[in-house]
């Protein structure tokens, strides 16, 4: 079977928003509250707190995204709920009225993909809320409500708030706030396919899908698969599931995962031992113990296996998002880990997901602090800003970068190097994550059959460091200079 992922995916740069954090309009707006008085922004957040942003607010950043060289956000849920991450969903048809409803997000649809941006949703359809109103009939009405079945009820009574008596139904993770659905009841599975189709038809780019895995109807995303392709070819469906996720990515239902399998060892390598244990407790991506550039290109091999090429180029690579502490945090305030972990990041196979905030220094640690309010501009870290653009800039500008081969050349003790190839497009990455300089000689090898390095002339594209290219009759040397904790790409 041939394997067909969205074209776009495979040049797209992701920028995950929180929408209660990100922004909150500037602008006059209809909005349903006028007077209510939101946590402050600028405080670091609580569990059930609200800060006020709003899909207005998006629409008014979006020439900062696309200056900053975004081209796909992916929200977290939008749908009208009563938490502030809206994992809680009450209504799927319908955007929540604090982030402007419907006709916001219509708005914010069109301006964005007039801006060339794509919009990806969160469909949390494993679970829904106590407020969900087939659930919340339940509730009300016992053994004579109609929809028994699109639940797993256990016994009587329901104990939807109080925690000292059972819950008497299934909730994701035990959470009495979050009952699942019944997915082989017939009626729930269609139900969930229609929602997915009435976005797609509204005009969104794709679908990120909260805890597949705990679905296991048999054929349920194959079938959701085919019904949103039919509708939209290159619509992005993407999993999040933290491990190996073959299972998944067999070319009959996911496009991607959020690779946390790439963001693990990349943290284990660049922070090292600057990793706060404190921050990753509970978290399924390991990014301990320590790695050394042997360890870790092993792993990045590895991972490179698991997927057939084309779903390798869609997945969604990342370093942190709301489920994670801030690599900042993670690496207990070192900003080198985190530029040295994005310049792999922005190097990697598949479409890199640059958390809101991260892109200008945010910190944060485990939620809800994770989930702060989108810094003001003089708290912003500009040297953080100006790498992230470059990098950006340069994923965009070369090709190989994006769908380019993936050639270990050197990792050893702290100093990895990899090329990225792409017909007679050459580029090299090279970081060494120690806190001395380092020199390394290596003879530059790529694995393709009768295939060599044409270029004679390399450029410093990004980064510092001095190097020497060497030709000896067929052989070709690389000699590198690289100060402690630093990266460079040439071209």
């Amino acid at each position: 079977m041939q394997i067909q992922t969205p074209d776009w995916v495979k040049h797209a740069v992701f920028y995950q928003i929180f929408p209660d954090r990100f922004a909150k309009s500037k602008q006059p707006r209809q909005r349903l509250l006028q007077n209510f008085m939101w946590e402050e922004w600028h405080e670091i957040p609580t569990l059930q707190g609200y800060k006020g942003g709003d899909l207005w607010g998006v629409m008014e950043q979006l020439d900062y995204l696309q200056d900053l060289g975004i081209n796909a956000i992916y929200f977290t849920p939008i749908f009208q709920s009563a938490s502030n991450h809206r994992y809680h969903t009450h209504d799927y048809y319908q955007v929540d009225p604090m982030l402007g409803g419907n006709q916001a997000f219509k708005d914010l649809l069109d301006a964005a993909h007039a801006h060339n941006i794509k919009i990806v949703l969160d469909g949390v359809f494993n679970h829904a809320s106590r407020g969900f109103f087939f659930f919340h009939d339940i509730l009300e009405n016992g053994s004579h409500s109609p929809w028994l079945d699109w639940f797993k009820i256990e016994g009587w009574p329901l104990a939807p708030y109080d925690g000292n008596s059972p819950a008497n139904y299934a909730g994701w993770d035990g959470n009495r706030a979050l009952p699942v659905f019944n997915h082989d009841n017939p009626e729930v599975r269609e139900y969930i396919m229609e929602i997915a189709e009435y976005w797609i038809k509204f005009g969104i780019d794709g679908w990120r899908l909260d805890v597949p895995f705990e679905i296991k109807t048999p054929g349920f995303w194959q079938e959701f698969r085919d019904r949103v392709k039919a509708i939209n070819p290159e619509a992005y469906i993407v999993g999040e599931v933290w491990e190996d996720a073959r299972e998944w990515l067999d070319g009959t239902q996911f496009d991607g995962v959020m690779n946390y399998l790439f963001a693990g060892p990349t943290i284990a390598f660049t922070a090292g031992d600057r990793v706060d244990l404190a921050q990753i407790e509970g978290r399924a991506y390991r990014p301990y113990p320590p790695l050394f550039a042997q360890e870790y290109g092993e792993k990045v091999q590895h991972v490179l296996e698991l997927y057939p090429w084309p779903i390798q180029l869609t997945q969604l690579n990342l370093l942190a998002s709301h489920d994670t502490a801030r690599l900042l945090s993670i690496a207990g305030g070192d900003e080198k880990s985190v530029e040295l972990a994005t310049l792999l990041l922005l190097t990697f196979p598949g479409a890199p997901s640059i958390y809101y905030g991260d892109e200008v220094g945010l910190p944060g640690a485990l939620d809800p602090d994770s989930r702060r309010g989108f810094p003001m501009k003089s708290d912003w870290k500009q040297d953080v800003l100006d790498y992230h653009k470059q990098l950006i800039a340069l994923r965009q500008k070369y090709c190989a970068l994006r769908t380019g081969r993936y050639e270990i050349l050197f990792s050893q003790g702290t100093v990895y190097v990899f090329a990225r190839i792409l017909g007679d497009e050459e580029i090299v990455v090279a970081v060494n994550v120690a806190t001395e300089s380092a020199h390394i000689s290596f003879e530059m090898q790529v694995t393709e059959p009768g295939r060599s390095f044409k270029y004679a002339d390399p450029k410093l594209l990004f980064g510092q460091g001095d190097f020497v290219w060497k030709e000896q009759g067929e052989t070709r040397y690389l000699e590198l200079s690289l100060p402690a904790r630093s990266g460079l790409i040439l071209g």
